[in-house]
């Protein structure tokens, strides 16, 4: 639903309900519609000020700037014009020495705030109606959360937003990884991906072997290639 910045009010001039008791009702709708429409100039003059007052604001600060820049360039034209190539001969050297040029413009800051928020919206703001008094049920409940965010939540495009940017961060940082895994991929073609062996703990084989067959704890565990070996070249523990 779009917001209606500014709203002129009576939109309907000639509608209404006529009083009780009126012996000409021709006349009273045509003073009631003459109302209307005087108040109707009345809304329109006043929103025509709110307009021009901000034209004048933003052409005021775009004044500001040019004037400014104004000041730059005719600054930048006088050492232009002073210089000589003929006379002043500069070293690559020297060139390469020098300071970078560092701007100094100021940013705008806190563009989208209260403050910043037209006067039309403010009053429309407050014209509404207040949220019921939800946030006194805040103590009584167990999760400890704000009562009133089940019924108005300020904040919920906010986190949307700020949600929709960190998936985004997380989606780019995989695709980097995966160009990264590519191109590896491409560098090195014939590079096999080799799997790492399993340590083997030769004493917990040497114990399970020093039992019988039949007492073994684990029966499935597949045979050591010394088993079934002479008693002199046997590695149990009792033959070690």
């Amino acid at each position: 639903m779009p917001l209606v910045k500014r709203n002129i009010e009576p939109r309907h001039l000639c509608r209404g309900a006529l009083p009780d008791g009126v012996t000409s009702e021709l006349e009273c709708v045509t003073n009631s519609t003459l109302a209307a429409i005087i108040k109707q100039l009345g809304g329109l003059s006043r929103h025509a000020e709110d307009i021009f007052g901000e034209l004048f604001n933003e052409a005021n600060s775009f004044y500001l700037r040019m004037s400014s820049l104004q000041e730059r360039v005719d600054q930048l034209a006088v050492k232009v014009t002073q210089l000589d190539s003929t006379v002043e001969e500069v070293s690559l050297q020297d060139i390469n020495m020098r300071k970078a040029f560092k701007s100094s413009t100021t940013q705008d800051q806190q563009v989208v705030s209260r403050t910043s928020v037209p006067n039309p919206v403010v009053e429309m703001y407050h014209r509404c109606d207040k949220p019921p008094p939800l946030n006194i049920l805040s103590p009584y409940r167990d999760d400890k959360k704000d009562a009133l965010k089940f019924y108005t939540d300020p904040s919920y495009f906010f986190n949307l937003w700020k949600e929709k940017m960190l998936q985004a961060t997380e989606d780019k940082r995989k695709e980097k990884r995966r160009q990264k895994e590519q191109q590896k991929q491409v560098e090195d073609p014939g590079r096999e991906v080799k799997k790492v062996r399993k340590a083997r703990n030769r004493r917990q084989e040497w114990n399970v072997l020093a039992y019988d067959k039949e007492f073994r704890p684990d029966a499935r565990l597949t045979p050591s290639p010394y088993h079934g070996m002479s008693s002199e070249g046997s590695l149990s523990p009792d033959n070690r």
